[in-house]
């Protein structure tokens, strides 16, 4: 089992990493989704939220994390793919994560330019950097803005990445999938 990326694949760090916030990061979008159905007097009218802060918090870390180690990690070769196929995987990885950090952020001030700390399950507390009561409302349009932004650009990439797999038949998806060499 190789921690670390080849030429051939993802190393299981990277794919533990891709494939543990993609599935959180759904998860987060359909909570608030319903959070946003819930009233005052729905037993999940506070505790949704705080899961939904949490988490989020804790996905704030991993993505630093994730930055981090892209820089560190060897990249698998691409060389089978076209160069404007390059170009485009590039760009959209450069977009989710300049999304990410700015969804997250804006979460982060939803929950906080009113002065409250975050309360990570009880762990550790985030404090607020920063009060501007009024602006919740704006964070939270960007928030919600860019979470459905980034269920497209989800789309997108699952698709694309399907196409390689099913129409193209290339290893692209097989790189992400296990370690080692893919079979061709």
């Amino acid at each position: 089992m190789q921690i670390k990326s080849t030429d051939e694949s993802y190393g299981l760090i990277a794919r533990l990493l891709h494939w543990g916030m993609a599935a959180a990061i759904l998860a987060m979008f359909a909570l608030g989704y319903w959070m946003r159905t819930l009233d005052y007097y729905s037993p999940w009218y506070k505790q949704a939220p705080d899961i939904h802060k949490g988490v989020g918090m804790i996905l704030m870390a991993l993505l630093v994390f994730r930055m981090l180690w892209r820089v560190l990690d060897h990249r698998p070769d691409d060389k089978d793919l076209k160069a404007i196929e390059r170009k485009l995987s590039h760009l959209l990885h450069t977009g989710f994560y300049l999304l990410l950090v700015v969804l997250m952020i804006a979460g982060y001030l939803i929950a906080t330019l009113d002065g409250r700390v975050i309360d990570v399950f009880g762990w550790i507390e985030v404090p607020s950097l920063h009060t501007q009561k009024g602006l919740e409302e704006t964070a939270g349009w960007i928030h919600e803005f860019l979470a459905y932004l980034l269920m497209g650009l989800v789309a997108l990439h699952a698709a694309a990445a399907l196409k390689h797999h099913f129409v193209d038949r290339d290893k692209t998806l097989l790189r992400m999938l296990r370690s080692g060499k893919p079979n061709s």
